[in-house]
């Protein structure tokens, strides 16, 4: 069958997935065989066309019930452990799945036998895991993320009906086969891209398949997933297209440890080897592994988000959602409706249902900047939800149960805000079970010279550039400047700097103009106070390391081949 063999060349394309794939016709004889199954099974295309399927389970009789019923029954088999029989005789064991390809009216004409080669796919989760070692090592989730799921499948005809749908689309989109087969794809899929230029449309347009594309599509609940997808053209025995078929597979778990990986959120962001560091640095390994709900109190550019991050990415809850809202940038008649969701006409402009912010950190972690900013209604509803740990959007009935851990970060005092009246004393209570204060720049400008040269080397990268110092006259300028923006304000000051200076050193007239261009005579070299300032943090450091380099660098927040290149510049070696 001619479109059979076209939806098994879109494998040959996808060199990111490994399936063999067999097509069994009503007569139980194998019409269809791609480059992957015969790779697993010895098998050429040539040698197993028009062969009684029992070829692949000569020693494993007990299993071609499954091809019999799915024919006979249109039954679909998601997820089966399988042993098949290769050419010569030995047997494999293959993660499976079998599928039903039914017409419109209703009548199978074949079943998809999908497999993979589990030692195949060890050795290749090793192979990738080998290539992306700071990812997967630190969180030994690759086995989980590649073995976790089969990919959802459905098909649709020339009118965009979807005519099948199997188990894990159903898991994935949270509608069933019955809810499913017969809408349109994009009543079930809800992308924005739908009808506006998909994947699909090209292959129904083209009659060429797609491969690897990503889009974020909406559940039946409302939540967004992401997902990655294959499509290919259905053709039928004189070629002529009849619809199309998709693969999809929710890749929400791997974006969610990429997006924060990518990052590096440990504590390679938050800078510092002060004592006051030091303190924040035991809070939060000490809170990590605990379920408490925590306060984290700082000026405002003093890092409580990265402290939030950073407890969360060193918790159990690590591989989940980690979802953050600033209070402050929401009117106070959409705070609400942020927080917990709305349903389909509960206000005007509700023109459908969303899912608030605690459903999208459901088993994960919720952070609340400047929770002082939120208004008294909604600090009520905010305290019964962390009482009961349930929900209800605003204008539904239903009861949402809900497991997440709330972090809360604020600016302000609140004892002062209660006792004027803006904040409520038990939601305090409940929301400061543990305290972490970031402090502020100008209270730990030991730190100064490692911010000035973590930024330094974060802006070369970004801007491609060469700067390797600051002049005396710039850096005393810097030191003495109070930075009521704390950090934050200082990153934005030296990437100011960088985008005006055209040489290899920071000057006065680079700073914005705050810190006024009063031309005087600058120096390098030895009476270059960030130079001495960062030679006697990196003596400092390996006396507290007893020399030991690695740890050094570690502590300095410095790769140790950039550690090596300054103890030498510096004599230290």
């Amino acid at each position: 069958m001619k479109n059979v063999k076209h939806i098994l060349d879109r494998s040959k394309e996808n060199m990111i997935m490994p399936d063999g794939i067999a097509v069994v016709g009503k007569d139980l004889q194998i019409i269809a065989f791609n480059e992957a199954a015969s790779r697993i099974t010895g098998y050429s295309e040539d040698e197993i066309i028009n062969c009684d399927f029992n070829i692949l389970f000569g020693k494993s009789s007990n299993h071609v019930s499954y091809i019999i019923n799915s024919i006979n029954q249109k039954e679909s088999f998601p997820n089966l452990s399988l042993n098949i029989t290769c050419k010569g005789g030995n047997e494999k064991n293959v993660l499976s799945s079998i599928t039903p390809v039914i017409k419109k009216d209703g009548q199978v004409v074949s079943t998809v036998f999908v497999f993979r080669d589990t030692e195949e796919m060890l050795l290749l989760a090793e192979t990738i895991e080998s290539t992306t070692m700071e990812l997967y090592n630190e969180r030994n989730k690759l086995n989980a993320i590649f073995n976790s799921n089969i990919e959802g499948t459905f098909t649709i005809d020339k009118d965009w009906n979807i005519t099948s749908f199997n188990d894990s689309a159903e898991k994935i989109t949270g509608y069933s086969k019955n809810e499913a087969i017969g809408k349109k794809c994009w009543d079930v899929f809800n992308s924005g891209l739908c009808r506006n230029g998909c994947h699909m449309e090209r292959t129904m347009k083209d009659n060429t398949p797609t491969v690897g594309n990503e889009l974020v599509i909406l559940n039946k609940s409302g939540k967004e997933t992401p997902i990655r997808v294959n499509s290919a053209p259905l053709l039928d025995n004189t070629g002529t297209s009849i619809g199309a078929v998709e693969t999809f597979l929710d890749i929400s778990e791997l974006k969610n440890l990429t997006d924060h990986l990518s990052d590096k959120f440990k504590y390679i962001n938050i800078i510092g080897a002060s004592k006051k560091m030091e303190k924040v640095y035991t809070l939060l390994d000490n809170v990590a592994k605990t379920e408490s709900t925590i306060l984290i109190t700082g000026e405002s550019g003093s890092g409580k988000e990265l402290a939030a991050r950073a407890i969360h990415l060193n918790s159990d809850r690590k591989t989940k959602p980690f979802i953050a809202l600033n209070c402050s940038a929401f009117a106070e008649s959409l705070i609400e409706s942020e927080l917990f969701g709305h349903e389909k006409g509960a206000f005007t402009g509700a023109i459908k249902s969303k899912i608030g912010k605690f459903e999208a950190a459901n088993e994960g972690t919720l952070f609340l900047d400047e929770i002082g900013d939120i208004s008294p209604q909604v600090q009520v509803k905010l305290l019964r939800v962390l009482e009961t740990k349930k929900l209800e959007r605003v204008g539904g009935t239903k009861t949402i149960e809900l497991d997440v851990r709330l972090i809360a970060a604020t600016n302000k005092n609140l004892q002062k805000e209660i006792e004027a009246g803006k904040f409520r004393e038990d939601l305090l209570y409940r929301i400061n079970v543990i305290n972490i204060h970031m402090p502020p720049l100008r209270e730990r400008m030991e730190d100064f010279p490692l911010l000035i040269n973590y930024f330094i080397e974060k802006f070369n990268e970004k801007f491609k550039r060469g700067i390797t110092s600051i002049s005396s006259g710039a850096y005393n300028k810097l030191l003495s400047y109070n930075y009521p923006g704390n950090i934050r304000e200082l990153e934005n000051i030296l990437e100011h700097a960088f985008v005006l200076c055209s040489g290899s050193e920071i000057k006065i007239e680079h700073l914005p103009g705050k810190f006024g261009h009063t031309q005087i005579e600058e120096k390098t070299g030895e009476g270059n106070p960030l130079i001495n300032a960062e030679k006697r943090a990196i003596i400092n450091v390996l006396q507290k390391c007893n020399g030991n380099r690695a740890q050094a660098a570690k502590e300095l927040n410095i790769d140790k081949s950039t550690l090596w290149r300054k103890m030498k510049k510096y004599g230290l070696s």
